[in-house]
């Protein structure tokens, strides 16, 4: 397919609402068995042939709602379960919402008087627009249950982040790459001149998801709606982050006076015992000159 026509807008493929038309669609349940073959890979027992999608993505729930449910959720032809997720925004409490999400869908297949037996491995992809664990330089990161000797306690799938923000590589050489650099540079993407690595079926289906938000007005509403949500949400975790940080700085200061101040009653009370030591051995300098007047009366008068 050869198009002729640049993107009336820029589309972010990143923003949530085009994340989950990209992946949580019906019509691009290719794209998903696609994405997670790519990114799971070996992980898997075998490579996954289809799946359901548990909460396709469906564009009116995005206009003017802004609690829509944003990740997608999907089980495989052998039962295993996935969450795929974007979030956009780091913070302190993310890894604590990754975990608990993964739980909860891992537990939440059992029904009233099921045997743990039939609880499938369940899979979570969360990729991340913000760095999550700075000191490390890795854009791939697999969380799964092991011992110290890398031993699994149980093969259950497990928790997969990847860093968009670490992800540089100009050359694609795997289909995690390929994805990676289309959520990357997606938004700059010319759709009639894409570059070499763009020249895939699922790139190409990708690219027409994304025109459908540029040229559709109801889907580009949706798109603009998203877009400026999450804008105010940066804006209000950056102010929140920068009060943060004043209050820290400010609880320092106090911190700082407070230590001060006790110094400061330190060398006063040190002070007034010296003071004190001054004054006693004052007193005991005039004693000693009285007595010493004493002895020498004494010994004028003998």
């Amino acid at each position: 397919m050869r198009y002729t026509a640049r993107m009336r807008h820029p589309i972010d493929p990143k923003i949530d609402c085009v994340f989950k038309a990209l992946l949580g669609a019906e019509e691009n349940r290719r794209l998903l068995i696609h994405f997670l073959n790519a990114v799971l890979g070996a992980a898997l027992p075998a490579p996954i042939r289809s799946v359901d999608i548990l909460n396709p993505y469906n564009d009116r729930e995005f206009v003017d709602d802004k609690l829509s449910v944003v990740d997608v959720k999907a089980r495989d032809e052998a039962g295993q379960l996935y969450q795929v997720e974007i979030q956009l925004l780091s913070y302190a409490e993310l890894p604590a919402r990754m975990l608990y999400t993964w739980a909860d869908l891992y537990s939440a297949q059992l029904g009233s008087g099921q045997d743990y037996a039939t609880l499938r491995p369940t899979y979570a992809i969360w990729l991340l627009a913000e760095d999550l664990l700075r000191e490390d330089a890795a854009y791939v990161h697999r969380f799964r249950l092991r011992d110290d000797s890398g031993r699994l306690l149980l093969d259950h799938g497990g928790i997969w982040l990847l860093e968009l923000n670490k992800f540089a590589a100009e050359r694609v050489e795997t289909e995690e790459q390929r994805w990676l650099k289309f959520f990357r540079e997606g938004q700059r993407l010319d759709e009639a001149n894409l570059p070499a690595w763009m020249q895939t079926d699922e790139m190409r289906q990708a690219m027409s998801t994304l025109n459908a938000f540029s040229e559709k007005e109801r889907a580009y509403h949706a798109y603009q709606a998203r877009q400026n949500y999450l804008r105010e949400q940066s804006c209000i975790k950056r102010a929140l982050e920068k009060l943060e940080t004043l209050e820290a700085a400010q609880e320092a200061l106090q911190a700082e006076n407070e230590t001060l101040q006790a110094e400061k009653e330190t060398l006063q009370a040190e002070k007034e015992t010296l003071q004190a030591e001054k004054e006693t051995l004052q007193e005991e300098k005039e004693a000693a000159l009285a007595e010493l007047a004493r002895l020498r009366a004494r010994l004028r008068d003998s």
